[in-house]
């Protein structure tokens, strides 16, 4: 998915817990499934961001030179500004665009 183009706030938004549990029944499975995709979300993220500073960098024997490349502070800053992990979630289960599924019951030993 394309979290560039994404409608979620940069900013962070109180949300309405009402409108949050209505898909669910229950507030804290709603966290449980955010907070997941938050995480699929941020770790895609991250590994986009080292495949794209992996180009810039080079490696040397000195730890003390320390070469800043303005191309690369530019794509770090890039993705400062996106939303952050749990907005873009939360929007993405606002649209109903987040599969999620419970798994299988145990049956009763009784």
């Amino acid at each position: 998915m394309d979290y560039k183009r994404t409608k979620a706030p940069v900013t962070t938004v109180t949300q309405d817990i009402n409108n949050l549990d209505q898909e669910t029944g229950n507030i804290y499975e709603t966290v449980v499934i955010c907070s997941r995709r938050a995480n699929q979300i941020a770790l895609d993220l991250k590994q986009e961001l080292n495949k794209k500073l992996e180009e810039f960098s080079f490696y040397t024997d000195n730890l003390e030179e320390v070469m800043e490349n303005k191309e690369q502070i530019e794509i770090s800053k890039f993705y400062e500004r996106l939303p952050k992990p749990t907005s873009i979630a939360l929007e993405e289960f606002k649209e109903g665009k987040i599969y999620y599924r419970y798994a299988e019951e145990l049956p009763d030993e009784s």
